[in-house]
C-alpha cells in the first residue's frame, strides 16, 4: 500500500514539474531567442533557469570547496542527467559558452536556444569535422572565452562516473586556462535517462578547488590533468568508478 501511494505522489509530482517548468520554459524560450545581445541572452537563461528550478520545487544547494575564477577558465562537470546543463546554467556566472556534442542539431528547439546562447557544437564520429570544431573551440579559449564541458560526452541510468574524454583538457593546456571540476549531485535522481517525468529530489553542486596552470604538470600534462579533475570528482559523487571492474 505504501509503495503505491508513493508512486502515485511520485506521478503527480513529475506532473506538476512538468507543468511548472513548461510554465517558465516557453516565455524564456521566446525572450532567449528573440532579445539582441549574447549577454542579455545568458542573464535572461541564468534567472529562467533558477525560477524553474524553483517552480518545480527542487532547491539547489551549492558548496564552494573552491571558487570560480575572476578570468576565463574551463568548467568540468559530471553528467547524470538532462538537467545538468541547466543546473550549471543557473549556477555559474552569466558568462560560459558549452561544449555540446553535435547530435544535439537534430533536436531544433534545443539546438536554436543553445546557439543563441553561443555554445559550441562538437562532431564526435567525422574525424575531418572533428578537427575542424577542436580547433575552432582552441581558437575562442585561447581568445578568453570561458568554457563548460561534460567529458563524459553521455549519461545512462546507470550510476556511476564513466571515462572523460580529452578535449576540454587539451583545450586548457594548449590555451593555458585553469580548469574548475564541479561536482553535480541529484540529478540522475530527479530526472535519470530512462524517466519520463521528473521525480522529487533535491540538487546540490560542489564547486572544486580549481587547478592552475602550474598544476598540470610536465610529463603529458592533458593526460595528467584528465586525471586528477576526474579523481576529485569521483570524490565528490558518491558514485561508483565505471572505468574500473566490479
Amino acid at each position: 500500500m505504501m509503495q503505491l501511494l508513493r508512486r502515485a505522489a511520485h506521478f503527480f509530482y513529475g506532473i506538476y514539474a512538468c507543468v511548472a517548468f513548461l510554465t517558465v520554459a516557453l516565455p524564456a524560450l521566446v525572450l532567449i531567442v528573440s532579445l539582441p545581445g549574447l549577454s542579455n541572452r545568458r542573464w535572461m537563461a541564468k534567472h529562467s533557469a533558477r525560477f524553474a528550478f524553483r517552480m518545480m520545487g527542487v532547491p539547489i544547494r551549492i558548496r564552494n570547496t573552491g571558487s570560480v575564477p575572476d578570468a576565463s577558465c574551463v568548467v568540468v562537470a559530471n553528467h547524470a542527467s538532462y538537467l545538468d546543463g541547466m543546473i550549471l546554467t543557473a549556477v555559474l556566472p552569466a558568462n560560459f559558452s558549452f561544449v555540446i556534442k553535435q547530435e544535439i542539431r537534430k533536436v531544433p528547439l534545443a539546438h536554436l536556444l543553445l546557439r543563441r546562447l553561443g555554445s559550441h557544437f562538437v562532431e564526435r564520429f567525422n574525424r575531418h569535422r572533428s578537427a575542424m570544431d577542436t580547433r575552432r573551440i582552441l581558437k575562442a579559449a585561447s581568445a578568453g572565452q570561458a568554457l563548460a564541458f561534460f567529458p563524459e560526452g553521455t549519461f545512462e541510468p546507470e550510476p556511476g562516473l564513466r571515462a572523460f574524454r580529452s578535449g576540454a583538457f587539451a583545450t586548457a593546456v594548449r590555451a593555458g586556462l585553469p580548469v574548475l571540476p564541479v561536482a553535480i549531485r541529484g540529478s540522475r535522481g530527479i530526472l535519470p535517462a530512462a524517466a519520463v517525468l521528473p521525480r522529487p529530489g533535491r540538487l546540490e553542486v560542489e564547486i572544486l578547488e580549481v587547478l592552475e596552470e602550474a598544476d598540470y604538470g610536465a610529463d603529458n600534462p592533458t593526460i595528467a590533468l584528465k586525471h586528477r579533475v576526474r579523481q576529485r570528482i569521483l570524490a565528490a559523487i558518491d558514485e561508483p568508478d565505471l572505468t574500473q571492474p566490479a
